[in-house]
């Protein structure tokens, strides 16, 4: 691949003739990151606050992570699962120890709720088959994670969807009571809903949730693939609300960057996926498990818990006093580094306003600016970021 007279508008060139183009992109060829910035064909630097939609979440080539895959790839680059490696074996260790079970790894958050799927119907039996999911909520775009999805625009020139699921309201006890039946085998929810808005739920909600499980012989499925991996300030979203779910799938951060899924099941539950039931080819792969341990590695070693923490209650005070300021702001919904400000009106024209002066956000769920910080961000450039997207919103409020 040539880079000799590389620029955005070259490479769109190319896109446009050989590229399907199901994504909305951003007329900019990013050509090299490092930390929370980024760089287009043209030379120009951009803040990320939302790296990899997510998956950065140590930043872009965090050095560990870089210098474990390539000492990686000087041994292995891919071996089927026929076989046994230590860079999976090592990786599994450091995600249970953290956390809980036995794990199964594949590439994608979505493959990993595939996997929880098949085990909540496996757990069931072959009676009990009926999954309640969420409105709002986000799994996937493979056909059963997109079942599970509970918002029409998905669906949308698809169906007939999956048999089999059930949508109540997020934080409403009373919609999934409503819902739970004797062919009922398994609840799965996001602990914080990302996509559908940064929603955090009470945690009255979630402990009610499990006692229903553990009452009724129902599986508590939590969909972390935004809030594990310290998203939320501790290594798996469930801890922060301690309560604890019988499976949990990963993804997006879980190899800071590198494609990697994986589904982490109650030992006792595991062997329900016996050989042959589910696999996936590249799953569990060498490169992608050396840069799993070496994330884990580098969010110890530099204390990164702790510090995501203090980087969120910094950008929490700077919103907290833009929501003083503005009546614009309806809502701000914080939880870790998952941040969500909610506006009274569309929120989409902020992305490319901010995009213009250098700082790369998102807006999902129409109104909700998010944000999506690495870990490792400095104060500095939470300062700088803030800076950008306070004043973007103050000339949006300013034009409503």
């Amino acid at each position: 691949m040539s880079t000799t007279q590389l620029s955005s508008s070259s490479v769109i060139s190319t896109f446009d003739k050989y590229v399907i183009p199901n994504y909305r992109r951003y007329p900019v060829c990013i050509v090299r990151g490092e930390g929370t910035t980024v760089w287009d064909a043209e030379g120009r630097r951009y803040l990320d606050l939302f790296p990899g939609w997510g998956c950065n979440i140590l930043g872009h080539c965090p050095g560990p992570v870089v210098r474990a895959i390539q000492e990686q790839v000087n041994s292995l680059i891919h071996v089927p699962n026929t076989w046994y490696t230590e860079a999976q074996g090592a990786f599994a260790e450091a995600l249970c120890t953290r956390g809980f079970g036995k794990a199964f790894f594949c590439n994608s958050g979505a493959e990993a709720n595939e996997a929880a799927l098949k085990i909540a119907r496996l757990f069931g039996g072959g009676t009990r088959y009926r999954i309640i999911t969420f409105e709002n909520g986000f799994h996937g775009r493979t056909f059963g994670s997109l079942t599970a999805t509970a918002q029409p625009k998905y669906h949308e020139g698809l169906g007939p969807m999956m048999p089999g699921f059930r949508y109540a309201q997020y934080n409403n006890l009373d919609s999934v009571l409503e819902l739970v039946d004797d062919e009922t085998c398994a609840i799965m929810l996001e602990p914080v809903q990302g996509e559908g808005g940064v929603n955090v739920p009470d945690q009255e909600f979630l402990e009610a949730l499990r006692q229903l499980c553990d009452e009724r012989n129902l599986l508590l499925i939590f969909d972390e693939v935004q809030t594990g991996i310290g998203r939320l300030g501790t290594w798996f979203g469930y801890q922060s609300f301690g309560v604890q779910p019988d499976v949990m799938t990963l993804g997006k951060g879980l190899a800071a960057g590198v494609a990697c899924g994986a589904m982490i099941c109650k030992s006792e539950l595991a062997p329900v996926l016996r050989p042959g039931m589910h696999a996936s080819t590249f799953g569990g792969n060498p490169l992608a498990m050396a840069a799993g341990v070496a994330t884990i590695q580098m969010i110890e070693d530099e204390g990164l818990l702790e510090h995501s923490q203090a980087m969120s209650a910094r950008i929490h005070g700077h919103f907290a006093a833009l929501k003083e300021e503005l009546p614009i702001i309806r809502e701000l919904r914080v939880r870790g580094m998952m941040i969500g400000v909610d506006l009274a009106i569309s929120a989409a024209p902020a992305v490319a306003k901010c995009m213009e002066r250098g700082v790369l956000i998102n807006a999902t769920h129409d109104t909700v600016v998010r944000l999506l910080p690495p870990l490792n961000i400095t104060a500095e450039e939470v300062d700088e970021g803030m800076s950008v997207v306070c004043e973007v919103i103050r000339e949006m409020a300013a034009a409503a």
